[in-house]
């Protein structure tokens, strides 16, 4: 069989750290900041765990496991 092909968008949005886990970015910080506090932009710059329940999808798509 050939080899699976990396889904490419799935590569740009998330990223595997050297221990596995998948990370991705925050939503929310794109428009409409104004009315958000400093503190909650600031926060939105952190990269956080992907959810137990995406990790299998995702992991597909980034041609793991």
């Amino acid at each position: 069989m050939p080899k699976m092909k990396t889904h490419r968008g799935t590569a740009k949005r998330f990223r595997v750290t050297g221990s596995g886990k998948i990370m991705r970015a925050k939503g929310y910080k794109s428009h409409i900041l104004t009315k958000k506090s400093p503190k909650r932009k600031r926060n939105f710059r952190h990269e956080t765990e992907l959810a137990k329940s995406d990790r299998k999808v995702v992991a597909r798509n980034l041609g793991l496991r």
